[in-house]
């Protein structure tokens, strides 16, 4: 519980450890379809924002699901309780499944329009294999097929329990009293037999070249480049993030596409292992490059001083402002130290470092992935 006294909203954020890494395989966009079912209308989000003078939204990704609501002061325990019983008495029906299976199939529709997201997915495919990460989030129209109620119902039994959820509650109210009103309404959840563990066997190198995959849109190329990257509580996870800050801006400063393309490097990291990954987008009037070629040159110089402070300084701030309510809830997701200390190592890295980090990079397997229309090669 944290005070916030200035606040004129009590949030409750409530995260359950397991994600879209535990889609059993052929059946990926099973996580998504049961965080859709804790809240399966448009009810209970109108209910905060009108009954309860708050918003109320779930989101999940690879490695969690998190319940995110808010409410007026005086209607604590109301929001407390809401949460507990869409959770504690989940309705998991046929019905329900199959209307939210309907709305993540479209979902799915509007995304394979997307050549930015038909290249993301390919490069991490082609990365990562069958390896949770290689895998779409949101499943696809064969998996969600094979997914039914029975599925989503094994899921929440085994996931959904006191010992792998953690509970944040910040705002203004009396301790002692919003203790026992969650004690009261999150008590009888019980604990698990025994937790699920996230180990998967790690994935083969990826196989060398360039994938091509047809672009849905005729007017636009993707290009990925994607190697393997390191886990949020790994000892080298800041200097990835460092790392790629300084990628990513060698690679604005020297990219030869105009401005109507867009060039950029992004380390992603998960409770495994996840990867780093180069991004070029740009129209098909964009100059034909040996795309490759950049990427080499933004990997093979030693890191200068001014680059790694610059770069240093801007992780920083970036882990300084997000939601400090949420690092201490990845505290427990990712097993990392407390938001301070995740700040001071990420001080401490020192220019080595980041260039122990670019030299893996450069040394170890790449593979790439160009999503572009027939006519259109680079």
């Amino acid at each position: 519980m944290f005070d916030a006294p200035s606040s004129d909203k009590v949030t409750l954020k409530v995260r359950f450890h397991s994600g879209s890494a535990f889609d059993p395989q052929g059946k990926e966009g099973l996580m998504e379809l049961l965080a859709a079912n804790i809240f399966p209308s448009s009810d209970a989000k109108e209910y905060f924002a009108e009954q309860l003078g708050g918003s109320l939204n779930v989101e999940s990704n690879y490695d969690y699901i998190q319940i995110n609501a808010t409410a007026k002061p005086d209607k604590l325990v109301s929001m407390l309780e809401t949460v507990a019983n869409a959770v504690g008495s989940m309705q998991i029906d046929k019905e329900t499944t199959a209307k939210l299976k309907s709305a993540q199939l479209e979902r799915i529709a509007t995304l394979e329009k997307d050549p930015s997201y038909i290249a993301d997915l390919a490069a991490a495919s082609r990365l990562f294999g069958t390896f949770p990460y290689g895998r779409s989030t949101e499943g696809t129209i064969a998996s969600l097929g094979k997914i039914d109620f029975a599925d989503l119902l094994a899921a929440k039994q085994r996931f959904f329990t006191a010992d792998n959820t953690t509970v944040v509650l910040i705002g203004n109210f009396d301790p002692t009293a919003a203790f026992r009103a969650v004690r009261r309404e999150f008590g009888p959840w019980l604990k698990a037999d025994k937790l699920a563990p996230s180990t998967f066997r790690q994935p083969d190198d990826p196989p060398s070249g360039i994938q091509r995959v047809d672009s849905p849109t005729s007017d636009r190329f993707e290009v990925r480049f994607i190697t393997r990257g390191t886990a949020r509580s790994s000892v080298d996870f800041a200097a990835y993030r460092i790392a790629a800050a300084i990628i990513d801006s060698r690679l604005k400063s020297i990219s030869p596409f105009g401005s109507n393309a867009t060039i950029n490097a992004e380390s992603i990291d998960h409770v495994l292992p996840g990867g780093m990954i180069i991004r070029v987008s740009g129209p098909k009037s964009a100059p034909k490059i040996e795309t490759n070629d950049i990427v080499m040159k933004a990997l093979s110089a030693p890191v200068s001083e001014s680059e790694f402070q610059s770069a240093k300084q801007q992780v920083v701030a970036a882990i300084q402002s997000g939601d400090i309510y949420d690092r201490w809830l990845d505290v427990d997701t990712f097993k990392i130290d407390s938001p301070s200390k995740w700040v001071e190592r990420t001080s401490a890295v020192n220019i080595n470092n980041v260039n122990d980090v670019l030299t893996r990079i450069k040394n170890q397997p790449m593979t790439a992935v160009v999503v572009s229309s027939p006519s259109v090669a680079n």
